[in-house]
């Protein structure tokens, strides 16, 4: 890996380090190239702090270490995307991250769905929401509503309109959304199960 680390005068380049399962960002450091040679060698993220004016293990008196998964170096080889295994939080205020956000794994706009159809059960208002009210006829009725999505993604996959294969598919995964959370669980659960199948 040739990292320029003669861009900047103090020899250091910018290290970014992101969570190898969640994917979130968790925090920035500095690394110069002493820094860099004892990562790699100990597996634990070490940076140069500008503090401290001293090579620094993240976690060497708190024992929250970033243990080394992968190092991509950038396009212009002046920083560094480091994936990491944290163990506890990041963040020296004692959160996951340095942007005080909770190191979980997040779909984007699923996600967004997700606590949407959360929010609209909490709020229980069944003659404005068409979740509420489907909520309200029980779990007998949310599973039958996924079994007939179910039942119409199959008829428009046999057909050659894919608008309308695409529409069932969105009423399918937002009907199924809406059974998992009634029986407690969201998309990550059922992603760490097929992440068990996967090994």
């Amino acid at each position: 890996m040739n990292v320029d680390f003669n861009k900047n005068p103090d020899g250091l380049v910018p290290a970014i380090i992101q969570d190898n399962t969640t994917n979130k960002v968790l925090m920035l450091g500095y690394m110069n190239a002493e820094a860099l040679k004892k990562t790699i060698d100990s597996q634990l993220v070490t940076f140069f702090s500008r503090t401290k004016q001293r090579l620094w293990t993240k976690g060497e008196e708190s024992g929250n270490v970033l243990n080394l998964v992968d190092i991509k170096l950038d396009c212009d080889s002046d920083s560094l995307l480091i994936k990491v295994d944290p163990k506890g939080p990041t963040c020296h205020k004692g959160t996951d991250t340095c942007w005080n956000e909770n190191n979980v794994t997040t779909y984007g706009f699923i996600s967004t769905l997700e606590d949407t159809i959360e929010s609209r059960i909490k709020e229980a208002d069944s003659e404005k929401s068409y979740v509420a009210s489907l909520f309200a006829k029980g779990i007998n009725k949310i599973a039958q509503k996924v079994g007939e999505e179910a039942i119409e993604v199959v008829i428009e996959a046999k057909d050659d309109n894919d608008t309308l294969f695409l529409d069932e598919s969105a009423d399918l995964l937002f009907h199924y959304l809406m059974l998992l959370q009634a029986k407690g669980f969201k998309m990550n659960d059922v992603v760490k199960v097929l992440n068990r199948r996967n090994k």
